[in-house]
């Protein structure tokens, strides 16, 4: 089996829409594909519908988070949530904050970015998007390439969307330690993607994802094209150590990205030890003719 439980939606930050990605997991020769919005699960009920025959799909969402635990100021951390209830009271309080927080910040950013005379409107921006989605850098990256500002959404983020041009505006983001609560209540599982990414910025420690073992964390990934040998060696020992399960995902997000969907993968038994542990969504599968 082939299993890739991370990837991205025009939902959120990708470029396929929902029922396309799954369409390009099941030309991948994926077995098993998630999908994991930044933020939001208005992609789902899209992706069940578009299911190829004999392709399954872990639904999911990649939560955006941060830990206090390590440098005396927040990090930024990304949680896989998976097999959760999207309709829990908890989750879809906290994803209207996101999303109202979200589309007030790309805008002010926008905003400020039209100012300076950059070919950006904040309304085409938000038109974009689906109705229950947030927003974020990306979408702000998308429109500077179409606009031919700039070849890629890399370069977007290198020239534009940092410090330096002063357009950038800090997010709210949600306490690690409360979503993995809030998932875990919402009958889900969670897993620490990228955790040892060093060339994202800061990372947590090890230590800090001890503490988020006991608070109920389920796994981390191991497997991500941002993690080298050195990494992918610690964060397995690390696993092993805490009894978390390992994944490898690609973190495709079309053509936003180089990356290739199915480029990381997951190990089948470990697949089967993450979906054991939640109580809540079940996944889905495509009926075989």
């Amino acid at each position: 089996m082939r299993i890739d439980l991370h990837a991205h939606s025009t939902a959120s930050d990708g470029t396929d829409s929902p029922g396309g990605l799954m369409r390009a997991a099941a030309s991948a020769g994926l077995d098993v594909v998630a999908i994991t919005d930044h933020d939001t699960t208005a992609g789902w009920q899209e992706a069940f519908d578009a299911l190829p025959p004999g392709l399954t799909v872990v639904p999911g969402a990649e939560l955006s988070c941060v830990s206090t635990h390590d440098h005396g100021y927040g990090i930024s951390v990304h949680l896989l949530a998976y097999l959760f209830d999207p309709a829990s009271p908890r989750v879809v309080a906290e994803q209207q904050r996101l999303r109202i927080e979200r589309r007030a910040r790309v805008r002010a950013m926008a905003t400020r970015m039209a100012a300076d005379g950059l070919p950006v409107d904040a309304d085409e921006i938000m038109g974009l998007l689906p109705e229950d989605s947030p927003a974020g850098r990306p979408h702000l990256a998308q429109a500077l390439v179409r606009a031919g500002l700039v070849s890629t959404v890399d370069e977007a983020f290198a020239e534009y969307l940092g410090g330096k041009r002063g357009y950038y505006l800090p997010r709210e983001d949600t306490p690690v330690e409360d979503a993995i609560e809030m998932i875990t209540e919402a009958g889900g599982v969670t897993v620490l993607a990228h955790a040892f990414a060093h060339t994202r910025g800061y990372t947590v420690s090890a230590e800090t994802i001890a503490k988020l073992a006991q608070r109920g964390l389920t796994g981390v990934e191991v497997n991500h094209p941002n993690h080298d040998d050195e990494a992918r060696e610690q964060m397995s020992e690390l696993a092993r150590d805490l009894d978390l399960v390992r994944t490898g995902s690609s973190d495709y997000h079309g053509t936003n990205k180089t990356i290739r969907i199915g480029a990381e993968t997951t190990d089948p038994d470990q697949f089967e030890a993450l979906v054991s542990r939640a109580s809540g969504t079940r996944v889905r599968t495509g009926e075989r003719p």
